[in-house]
């Protein structure tokens, strides 16, 4: 039985999504695919705009087998610990293949760039502008191809040529970036051409803010300098724009050469869920995977299975455990408020079965 393997966020899940999964199943021929999918917060430093437990709905709907979760700490990273944590959990279950998208299309390329010898990165500018230092100019899937190919072991790897940019905001007919579909629910316009998906409480990092201002003002700098991200001094540029009336006006002050948009959005959700360096460094990689979702495939797959997973929230490692609950309790805040205690229940119940 072939397993293969895919690293997600459906932030939301859209009609690139389908592209991407029945382009993967025609050219792995796999029988399971994997899903590994971010949490209630993604990568870029943002809260989904839709739950993970939507998110694993639609993927399951539209042909994903089996829906794993990636760690709240892995999924709010930047590329590098992004990918070595995805790779890790399609390496625990002993995925066969695994697939992903690129601007370039370029597998042997990618391959080549990720065996060079690990480069001293500048650490006085961004990541993606240290990339361009070493490789030339690379978009975001390439950069996480790169990496998921650092990690990826015994994988076989396959790239499935992407069809727009990520960080395009124009909604097309048909299939249109997440980044243009969320721009377009903020500006409530219709996106039903480009996604299957019903949009019906959306949450926004905007929503957050007042907290945001809230712990900058009032927790001590020395408290802060204990918080993930909180390096180089960042602290002070951040209390010093949190001044800001809107969150918008805030993030134009803090981003710079220095600090992408990402990174300033990436520090702000761990001072929201009060992430501590020391609470990082304690963790080792995890020894089981946690089930979101799965159809029938998936669970006679698991059934057959010889991987520890957590089917049961109080069956994940405590040290995980403990961030994620933390992270849907702040995620529930931006939520209406009749719809809190049950998506906070939610978290403690089994997964999805379809």
């Amino acid at each position: 039985m072939k397993t293969c393997g895919i690293v997600v966020e459906y932030n939301p899940f859209h009609n690139g999504h389908i592209h991407h999964i029945s382009q993967t199943r025609q050219i792995t021929r796999c029988d399971i695919l994997i899903a590994v999918m971010s949490p209630n917060f993604v990568q870029r430093g943002e809260p989904a705009i839709i739950d993970k437990w939507h998110r694993t709905q639609n993927a399951l709907e539209h042909g994903v087998d089996l829906v794993v979760e990636l760690p709240f700490i892995f999924a709010t990273q930047s590329a590098e610990p992004f990918a070595m944590g995805a790779m890790h959990l399609l390496n625990l279950m002993g995925c066969d293949a695994f697939c992903f998208g690129s601007e370039s299309h370029d597998l042997q390329e990618l391959i080549r760039l990720s065996q060079l010898e690990k480069m001293a990165l500048d650490k006085k500018k961004a990541p993606v502008q240290s990339y361009e230092q070493m490789y030339g100019t690379l978009y975001a899937n390439d950069i996480l191809g790169i990496n998921y190919l650092k990690y990826s072991k015994n994988m076989k790897p396959y790239c499935i040529k992407r069809t727009n940019h990520y960080f395009d905001e124009q909604l097309e007919e048909n299939i249109s970036s997440a980044t243009s579909i969320r721009k377009a629910v903020q500006d409530q316009l219709d996106i039903s051409k480009a996604t299957p998906v019903k949009i019906e409480n959306p949450v926004f990092l905007k929503d957050f803010y007042p907290m945001i201002q809230l712990l900058l003002f009032t927790l001590p700098k020395d408290s802060l300098k204990e918080l993930f991200l909180m390096d180089e001094g960042i602290e002070n540029l951040l209390i010093k724009n949190a001044q800001a009336s809107s969150f918008e006006e805030f993030m134009n002050h803090s981003i710079s050469k220095k600090y992408t948009r990402s990174r300033i959005q990436r520090t702000c959700i761990h001072l929201l869920n009060q992430t501590t360096k020391k609470q990082v460094n304690e963790l080792s990689l995890p020894d089981s995977v946690r089930i979101l979702g799965a159809n029938d495939k998936g669970r006679q797959y698991l059934r057959k299975s010889d991987f520890l997973y957590a089917s049961k929230f109080n069956q994940i490692e405590e040290a995980y455990r403990q961030m994620e609950y933390k992270a849907t309790c702040l995620y529930s805040l931006a939520l209406p408020e009749h719809l809190r205690e049950d998506f906070r229940k939610r978290e403690l119940e089994a997964p999805i079965f379809l």
